[in-house]
């Protein structure tokens, strides 16, 4: 017993470090920069990356949640690719956004990008592989050889729910598509349909689905889905290399001060901790969040996400689905129940979220200003670089124009007005929000007492069902 809670410490130790240590090489050259890059690097290497992610979202369920069928998989599944992978990665440390073609921005901001050197992030990625093998032969002791076949069954699933979104670029050029194509994505054309189809088939299957699961495995599901997303959320930093999600080149692009990247932290610790202030957060601000920019992407020239399959447009879809799904979730299934006093906290939140929102937005953008590298300083004018549009707080999504309440931070100026505005705006679509929700749950209630006022014989049952169930949540 003693050798097995050691094991178990040892374990979660080497997992969070494993997490860490992955976490830091995103800001590194970021191994998705490979993946639609097969023909350069090679399928084997490419493909062991792969799976190593898989590993990532089954490590961390063996490890805290002790999900045998996630041991018994990585444990026998990860070391084979782990080992290949340490032989097989030919030219990958010595990726770089500069090119002959590269402009005197370009060098710029690969001076600010490149901010871990080549040899920090050789040690890191060995180190990664190390606890790796380290962890699964710590599974081995823990849990002993033995393995169901039927643990496997859950591999193809931790694959695909982990596949690398710009993998399908290695099927076509981008550069062949210009925005009067067919198949590129713009507001209110047939793949926004799609896109908004998708976030509620998505939303509303997953709830089906949940709610005939006993408790124990419907927080498993939520946890795997919460880890995928961070995952797939955690992609983008390739963009530190020009190549990642969408028109931002630049490391403060992942900043999470954007309303929907914080909320992907959020939501995941609700899940994860299942805490009442982050449910209310969760439901309150971050749910109308991804919402609301799956209705109105925002303006073309702030929405450069390439055609319907491209990196970009896929990479918005999944993480907005899957943070939508896990704000909405917990509280349509009744794990937690939303109440007007729990608007609160999201409130002042909301307003704490702006006001960083707004002194990031400032501060990044006027330490771009002027940045100099080789003799060439960095200028907006000179169109060299995009505001980073934290929390909305710079570019105006909506055609239309906001009078000017100068701000200045450090060397840049802000629209105050501008700024409280898109508070209130947020504020208003928040309430608009829960006042759907709670219209909807007068409506079910008056429904459900209905069919229990006038029950047929055969339904009498399911209603009555029904209303216990409604009241129970209550």
């Amino acid at each position: 017993m003693k050798l097995k809670r050691q094991t178990d410490i040892g374990l979660k130790v080497c997992a969070v470090i494993l997490i860490a240590v992955t976490l830091v090489l995103s800001f590194t050259v970021s191994d998705y920069y490979i993946f639609n890059r097969v023909s350069e690097y090679g399928f084997v290497f490419v493909f062991c990356q792969w799976m190593k992610k898989a590993g990532l979202l089954l490590i961390p369920l063996a490890v805290f949640y002790n999900k045998k069928c996630c041991s018994d998989t990585a444990k026998y599944f990860l070391p084979v690719f782990v080992i290949v992978s340490c032989f097989t990665f030919g030219e990958f440390f010595n990726a770089t956004s500069v090119t002959e073609n590269s402009t005197p921005a370009d060098f710029c901001f690969a001076g600010i990008n490149e901010f871990i050197p080549k040899s920090v992030n050789i040690a890191l990625f060995f180190i990664s592989n190390a606890l790796y093998l380290f962890i699964c032969a710590g599974l081995f002791v823990r849990d002993g050889y033995k393995a169901k076949i039927k643990s496997f069954a859950y591999l193809p699933f931790a694959i695909t729910a982990c596949i690398p979104l710009n993998i399908f670029e290695n099927f076509f050029d981008i550069n062949d598509y210009s925005p009067s194509h067919f198949l590129w994505f713009r507001n209110f054309t047939v793949w926004h349909l799609l896109a908004v189809l998708i976030l509620a088939g998505f939303t509303i299957g997953a709830y089906y689905f949940l709610k005939f699961q006993n408790e124990n495995k419907r927080q498993d599901y939520l946890v795997a889905t919460a880890i995928v997303l961070l995952i797939q959320y955690h992609s983008k930093d390739s963009v530190l290399l020009g190549d990642g999600y969408n028109v931002y080149s630049y490391v403060f692009s992942a900043v999470p001060l954007f309303i929907c990247n914080i909320g992907v932290y959020v939501a995941c610790l609700s899940v994860f901790l299942r805490k009442r202030v982050l449910y209310s957060i969760s439901f309150f601000v971050h749910a109308v969040g991804a919402l609301t920019v799956f209705i109105y992407f925002g303006k073309d020239e702030m929405s450069d996400y390439g055609i319907f399959c491209s990196y970009s447009i896929l990479f918005f879809c999944l993480t907005h689905c899957l943070l939508f799904a896990l704000c909405v979730l917990p509280t349509a299934l009744g794990q937690y129940k939303f109440k007007i006093k729990d608007c609160i906290i999201p409130l002042v939140y909301y307003f704490v979220v702006i006001i960083l929102a707004t002194l990031a937005s400032g501060l990044v953008s006027s330490f771009l200003e002027g940045y100099t590298y080789n003799g060439y300083s960095l200028s907006y004018e000179n169109g060299d670089f995009n505001l980073p549009n934290y929390a909305f707080t710079q570019v105006n999504p909506l055609p239309v124009n906001v009078p000017v309440i100068p701000l200045k931070i450090w060397k840049w100026e802000m629209n105050l007005l501008y700024v409280a505005l898109v508070y209130v705006a947020y504020v208003c679509l928040f309430w608009a929000f829960d006042g759907a929700y709670f219209a909807f749950l007068a409506i079910r209630k008056k429904v459900l007492a209905g069919l229990r006022a006038k029950p047929e014989p055969f339904s009498e049952p399911l209603a009555e069902a029904a209303i216990t169930e409604d009241e129970n949540k209550e």
